[in-house]
C-alpha cells in the first residue's frame, strides 16, 4: 500500500519575483493574480496540487521587501515570514534576471540570510532562466548555496514550465506521511467569491499605471445566480480619496469598462459559465486602516 503524504510548502521571495505565476504552473490553474507590478500579492493564499501519492498544500505570500513603511506593506511582510515558518517545506524564488546579489538585490539576500539559520527545509528555485546567462544562473546558484543550507537547486521559468514538474516532484517526496487536508478536487481555499474579487483586482493592476493600483480594493456585494446557468456578480471598487475615482473610471467611464470586460472573461473562464459582472467605484478614505479589512485579506492589523 502505498503511503500518502501531505504538507505545507512556502513560495517566499522578493517582491516580483514569480511567486504567483509559479503558483498558478504548479496547481495548473489560475489561484493567484499575476502582475509586473511588485506586491500584486497581498494576503496568503491557500492553493492545493496532487503529485502522485502526495497532496501538497502551497502558501502563496505576499513579497518580502527590506523595511517595509506603511501598515499594510508591514501587514503583507509579516505574513510572508509566517507563512515560511509554518511550513514544512519552504521554496525560497529568486529571478534569475536580477543579476548576482546582493548589489542587484538586496531582499532576497535578506531572505536568505534570515532563513539560512532557522533549521528549516529549504528548497532554491531560479527563476526567469531564460532571461538570463547561463555563467550569472551557475554564480547565483553557488553564491546563495554558500549562503543558506538549500537541500537543492532548481532552474525553472515560471512563465513557461520549464523545470516546474522537477521542482513540483521534489517537493512532494519530501512532505511527511499522512491523509490528505482538502478534496481532491478542490484547487483553493480562498471562497471562489472572493477569487472573481481578485481577478478584477489585476486587471485594475495591469490597466492602472500610476501608484493607484496600490489604495484600490475589490470586493464582492452581490452574486445571483440564474436558471440559464449564468451569473450576475456585482463587485465594490474602493478608492483612497476622491481625486482617484475620475482615474479608475477613465473617460466616460472607458477605463472601468475596459476593467470589467477583461475581467469578466477571466471569471467566466474560472467558473466556466456565462458572467455578467457590474462594478460600482466607490470612495472610503483610509480604508488601509480598518482592521476589518485586514482580517478579510487574512492579515494582522496590528503587526
Amino acid at each position: 500500500m502505498v503511503e500518502t503524504r501531505c504538507g505545507f510548502v512556502a513560495i517566499v521571495g522578493a517582491p516580483n519575483a514569480g511567486k504567483s505565476t509559479l503558483l498558478n504552473s504548479l496547481v495548473g490553474s489560475k489561484v493567484s493574480i499575476v502582475s509586473p507590478k511588485v506586491q500584486t500579492t497581498r494576503a496568503r493564499v491557500l492553493a492545493f496540487a496532487i503529485e502522485g501519492p502526495a497532496q501538497i498544500v502551497f502558501v502563496d505570500t505576499p513579497g518580502i521587501f527590506v523595511n517595509p513603511k506603511r501598515r499594510l506593506e508591514r501587514a503583507m511582510v509579516a505574513a510572508a515570514w509566517a507563512g515560511a515558518s509554518d511550513a514544512d517545506v519552504t521554496v525560497v524564488l529568486v529571478d534569475a534576471s536580477r543579476g548576482t546579489m546582493p548589489d542587484h538585490d538586496p531582499d532576497t539576500a535578506r531572505i536568505v540570510e534570515q532563513l539560512g539559520g532557522t533549521g528549516r527545509s529549504l528548497l532554491l528555485a531560479l527563476n526567469k532562466i531564460d532571461q538570463a546567462k547561463r555563467d550569472t544562473l551557475l554564480g547565483l546558484a553557488d553564491r546563495l548555496n554558500r549562503a543558506a543550507p538549500f537541500a537543492a537547486t532548481f532552474m525553472i521559468s515560471a512563465l513557461t514550465g520549464d523545470g516546474v514538474a522537477d521542482l513540483r516532484r521534489a517537493l512532494a517526496a519530501r512532505l511527511p506521511e499522512g491523509p490528505w487536508m482538502y478534496p481532491e478536487d478542490q484547487l483553493a481555499e480562498l471562497p471562489i467569491r472572493l477569487l472573481a474579487a481578485e481577478l478584477t483586482r489585476e486587471q485594475l493592476f495591469l490597466q492602472l499605471h500610476e501608484e493607484l493600483p496600490y489604495s484600490v480594493m475589490v470586493e464582492p456585494e452581490k452574486w445571483e445566480e440564474f436558471k440559464d446557468g449564468s451569473v450576475r456578480i456585482d463587485q465594490v471598487v474602493t478608492v483612497l480619496r476622491d481625486s482617484q475615482k475620475p482615474i479608475v473610471l477613465g473617460k466616460r467611464g472607458r477605463r472601468i469598462k475596459a476593467v470589467g470586460e477583461a475581467a469578466r472573461v477571466e471569471i467566466a473562464a474560472l467558473l466556466d459559465r456565462p458572467v455578467h459582472l457590474f462594478l460600482h467605484v466607490q470612495v472610503r478614505e483610509n480604508w488601509q486602516d480598518d482592521p476589518a479589512r485586514y482580517r478579510a485579506m487574512g492579515l494582522d492589523f496590528e503587526s
